[in-house]
């Protein structure tokens, strides 16, 4: 059937293309259907998925199909731009080739810096600024990942925090197609992973994450430590929740509303054991010589602020 007919059913036919009796068979019918995930250009919510929808809607009704809708889920993705924010078109001259990108930067920059571009489903201009720093990111990976063979399998605990965060972060926002801010946390990570005593589990688990949005380099490093198996095929790491939150948080110090210093506190401490912290700190000291403490304003876990006045003669 050509054109829309054929269009508009298509997932269907594949499901049983060679029967010869029905539009598709009850077994695999039943095991493939419905589609999960439909995703296409915002050009498709007005001819492929209302005619596809159509037709399905119609099936239904006679009895062919056994679900009202044909997708399970839909999602619409945006549009990569030219770098003056026009639609590329070979007849303005604005057309970037990847090959291109390929040939100067490595397959993995461009991969990574497609995802890295902007939300999944909104458009965004494409910038040669952005890809050189998407190679610098994967640059400074391969440098700490590559340059010593790790001995110690445990993990480090300098950077246990981040790297439970990263692990949540990354898998959720994989899931939620939030690609842009999965490749941020990467780069978060591998800066605090940057001139730190790493474990090996601690590079392990980066290019486990890593593995998805720049496989090639997450191979050779995974093959350059000597890891068993392949990055891709790694049992995704889990997080524990316990870990996520830090033991300790630095906050300001105002004395009548102007920053004075910043001091490390217990998380989530109560005003009075701040208040002991604030006054053992010596820049704060300073401030107290001659001074009385007429009010203590506590915002938890943000800042100190000490209202004061001179002590009466």
């Amino acid at each position: 059937m050509p054109q829309w007919a054929g269009s508009s059913w298509y997932y269907l036919r594949y499901l049983d293309p060679r029967n010869d009796r029905a539009l598709v068979g009850q077994v695999p019918m039943d095991y493939w259907h419905q589609v999960d995930w439909y995703n296409g250009g915002m050009e498709h919510t007005t001819l492929h998925l209302l005619y596809s929808r159509f037709w399905h809607k119609f099936l239904y009704d006679i009895g062919i199909v056994p679900t009202v809708e044909p997708y399970a889920k839909r999602t619409s993705h945006g549009v990569i731009l030219a770098e003056d924010g026009e639609k590329m078109a070979k007849s303005k001259g604005n057309v970037v080739n990847p090959m291109d990108i390929i040939s100067e930067f490595g397959a993995d920059t461009l991969r990574l810096y497609i995802m890295f571009i902007g939300d999944f489903e909104k458009s965004a201009p494409w910038s040669a600024k952005a890809v050189k720093g998407c190679k610098r990111f994967l640059d400074r990976v391969w440098n700490f990942a590559s340059a010593d063979l790790l001995q110690d399998e445990s993990y480090s605990e300098d950077v246990e925090r981040a790297r439970h965060q990263a692990i949540k972060k990354v898998g959720e926002d994989i899931e939620q197609l939030k690609f842009n801010t999965a490749v941020a946390a990467l780069m978060e990570l591998a800066n605090t992973f940057y001139n730190r005593n790493l474990g090996r589990d601690d590079v392990r688990t980066l290019l486990t994450l890593l593995s998805p949005f720049a496989p090639h380099i997450a191979e050779e490093l995974w093959e350059i430590q000597g890891f068993e198996g392949s990055a891709m095929t790694e049992p995704w790491p889990r997080f524990d929740p316990a870990k996520l939150q830090a033991s300790e948080k630095e906050i300001a110090v105002q004395v009548g509303g102007k920053l004075r210093a910043t001091v490390i506190i217990p998380m989530d401490a109560e005003e009075a054991e701040v208040l002991t912290l604030v006054k053992a700190n010596e820049k704060i000291q300073r401030q107290l010589e001659g001074m009385e403490i007429v009010k203590v304003i506590y915002i938890k876990n943000k800042l100190m602020n000490l209202i004061l006045k001179p002590v009466a003669s």
